[in-house]
């Protein structure tokens, strides 16, 4: 698997136009200068992410940024095989994107929720459906075995590209949206809507179940 633009484009215009008009007895020709100052434009030169190195440098952008260089990083390495990446040193723990899957997909979630997340990840090794998953999660859940901390969040990085800038770790086209745990929360109890009203208003997604959540969605186009 593998905070706003991260394509940036200057582009700076300036045009003085300065007419010197002869005496009109002379009977040359009006004159006419033009300067054209063009700003340098800085262009962004994505390329694939292909190593572990920018795997790892592209799903730390989905940490806030105070937290990244502590942040303990785990996923799929470029080899296919899931790893630890580096140990952390405080409460995030960073998901790269999984480069077998379409798109790119990195995550930064509160380590209180590894348990939550390592159960679906040996479920789907298992070869178990989503649907299988959330089964099984809500039954653990719901018997106290599998832990859900109340307001827990899950910072996600996504986009439809799998290119990056190696200069800052942009994903081309990437954003990111924000999931709150809150299990077994309802519209009732939150007092939040179970759609969203409009872009980037929090919703609440599974309410009622053991994978109840506050969804925070990005604003779609270039807003």
């Amino acid at each position: 698997m593998r905070p706003f633009s991260f394509l940036v484009i200057g582009l700076g215009l300036s045009c003085i136009i300065s007419c010197k008009e002869a005496n009109k007895n002379n009977s040359s020709d009006t004159e006419q200068v033009t300067v054209v100052d063009t700003a340098a434009v800085a262009q962004v030169n994505y390329i694939p992410i292909a190593s572990d190195e920018a795997l790892i440098q592209t799903a730390l952008l989905a940490a806030p940024e105070a937290g990244r260089a502590g942040a303990k990083v785990i996923g799929y390495n470029a080899a296919g095989e899931f790893v630890t990446f580096r140990e952390g040193t405080n409460e995030f723990i960073v998901l790269v994107d999984d480069s077998s899957r379409k798109g790119f997909n990195a995550a930064c979630y509160h380590k209180d929720l590894e348990p939550f997340m390592a159960r679906g990840r040996a479920l789907r090794a298992e070869g178990k459906s989503p649907d299988e998953i959330f089964a099984i999660r809500e039954a653990e859940a719901k018997a106290g075995t599998l832990p859900i901390p109340t307001g827990a969040t899950l910072h996600i990085y996504f986009g439809p590209s799998t290119n990056y800038d190696p200069e800052s770790g942009a994903v081309e086209k990437a954003k990111l949206r924000y999931v709150v745990y809150m299990p077994f929360a309802t519209a009732e109890s939150t007092g939040l809507p179970e759609s969203p009203i409009a872009a980037n208003h929090p919703w609440i997604m599974n309410p009622g179940t053991h994978r109840a959540h506050i969804m925070i969605s990005p604003i779609n186009g270039d807003q």
